[in-house]
C-alpha cells in the first residue's frame, strides 16, 4: 500500500508510491541510500495496492485520510528508469491512473516516460509532472540518469501531456545561483509552470554547515540570499517559485512545494506544521479527528510507550503535539535551536 512516513508532520503530499525498490540512475546524492541499497532494484508497488488505495482502503499510515488525495509517486525510487522497459510496473499502473482520472505528482529523471508508448497514456491522466535537474555540472554525479540536455530535450513532451510541469532543483548547492538563473529562460520556453528549489543536507559535518536536526545544512541566511535572487529571476519571467527547504517554505508561492495547488482535482493535505510558517490555522478533516488515525506518527517516535499512544489518538492530538513540541520543530527546521 502507499506509505506515510515521517514527512506527515511538514509535507502537503506525504503520502508516497513507489512502483520499485532502488534506483538505477545511482545518483551519488541520493537521500535514500541512507535506508536502503539503491543497487538493489526490484519491482515494489503493483496495480492491485493502487487500486485498493484509489477505492479508499487505508492502512494504519493513512487512516486518517478521508478523500482522495494526490499521490507522490516515486519518493524513494524513479517510477521510470530504464528497467520499466521490461517490468512494466509503472507503465500498468499509468493505465489505471488513466482510467480512474486520480490525481498524482510524479518526480522523475527518466526518459522512458517521454515515449509515443507512455505518452499515449499520460495524456489522459490528472498528473502534476516533475523533473529533477539542476545544471550539467551534475552529469558526473549522476551516472545512470539521463543527462541534464536529455532530459531538458523531453520537457516540452511533458509539458504538453501533464497538468503542470515543475523543475526540481535539487539537491541545490550554495554557488549555484547564477547557474541556475541562466537556465530559468530555457525552462520557460519548454512549459515550464513552475521550480522548487531544496539545498543539500548531509548526514556528517562539513566545514560551513550547520546542525539542523539529524542533518547538516547550509546556513539559512546563506540560502535566503541565493533563494531569493533565483526567485527575482524567476518571477520576471513569470515562473512559479517553490521553496523545498523547511527553513525558508515561506519564501515560496505556495508553502505546497510540489506545485500542485491550484490544479483542478488537486487537493493536499494542509494540515500539518508548515501552515505555522504562513501563520494559518490548521484545519481537520473528520477522520483526523477520529482516535487511531495518528499511526502515521510512529516514524517519529522513537520509544515504544510513545509509538502505542500515538497509534490510539486522533491525527489532530498528535499533530497538535507536534506543534507545541520544541524539539519536533527544531528537527524540522521551524525553530532555531536557541530558541527559548
Amino acid at each position: 500500500m502507499p506509505r506515510c512516513g515521517s514527512q506527515i508532520i511538514l509535507c502537503d503530499l506525504p503520502v508516497r508510491f513507489d512502483t520499485y525498490v532502488g534506483c538505477s540512475h545511482g545518483c551519488t546524492y541520493c537521500f535514500a541510500r541512507k535506508k536502503q541499497d539503491i543497487n538493489a532494484i526490484k519491482p515494489n508497488e503493483s496495480v492491485a495496492t493502487l487500486e485498493r488505495f484509489i477505492n479508499g482502503i487505508r492502512s494504519k499510515e493513512t487512516a486518517w485520510c478521508d478523500w482522495s488525495i494526490p499521490l507522490h509517486w516515486g519518493g524513494m525510487s524513479d517510477p521510470f528508469q530504464p528497467l520499466d522497459a521490461h517490468y512494466q510496473r509503472s507503465y500498468d499502473c499509468l493505465k489505471v491512473f488513466a482510467k480512474t482520472g486520480y490525481p498524482f505528482a510524479f518526480s522523475t529523471k527518466g526518459k522512458i516516460i517521454a515515449t509515443p508508448e507512455y505518452l499515449s497514456v499520460l495524456k489522459d491522466c490528472n498528473a502534476v509532472s516533475q523533473v529533477s535537474m539542476i545544471s550539467p555540472l551534475y552529469d558526473k554525479l549522476e551516472p545512470g540518469a539521463p543527462t541534464f540536455h536529455e532530459r531538458m530535450g523531453f520537457l516540452p513532451l511533458l509539458a504538453k501531456n501533464t497538468k503542470r510541469l515543475i523543475i526540481r532543483i535539487s539537491p541545490y548547492a550554495v554557488g549555484l545561483a547564477d547557474e541556475v538563473c541562466s537556465l530559468l529562460p530555457c525552462y520557460k520556453d519548454a512549459g515550464v509552470y513552475g521550480i522548487e528549489v531544496e539545498a543539500m543536507k548531509r548526514t556528517s559535518k562539513k566545514p560551513g554547515l550547520v546542525k539542523v536536526g539529524g542533518d547538516w545544512c547550509y546556513p539559512v541566511e546563506v540560502l535566503r540570499k541565493e533563494f531569493a535572487q533565483i526567485r527575482e529571476e524567476a518571477h520576471k519571467l513569470g515562473l512559479a517559485f517553490y521553496s523545498g527547504e523547511n527553513r525558508l517554505r515561506a519564501m515560496g508561492d505556495d508553502s505546497c512545494c510540489c506545485g500542485v495547488v491550484g490544479v483542478p482535482g488537486f487537493e493536499p493535505n494542509r494540515a500539518n506544521l508548515n501552515r505555522l510558517v504562513f501563520g494559518e490555522e490548521i484545519e481537520y478533516t473528520p477522520h483526523m479527528k477520529q482516535p487511531g488515525t495518528g499511526g502515521t506518527f510512529t516514524a517519529l517516535i522513537q520509544k515504544t510507550l510513545g509509538a502505542r499512544y500515538v497509534r490510539e489518538e486522533s491525527y489532530e492530538t498528535v499533530m497538535d503535539i507536534s506543534s507545541r513540541s520544541k524539539t519536533h520543530l527544531i528537527a524540522m527546521g521551524l525553530l532555531a535551536e536557541d530558541s527559548e
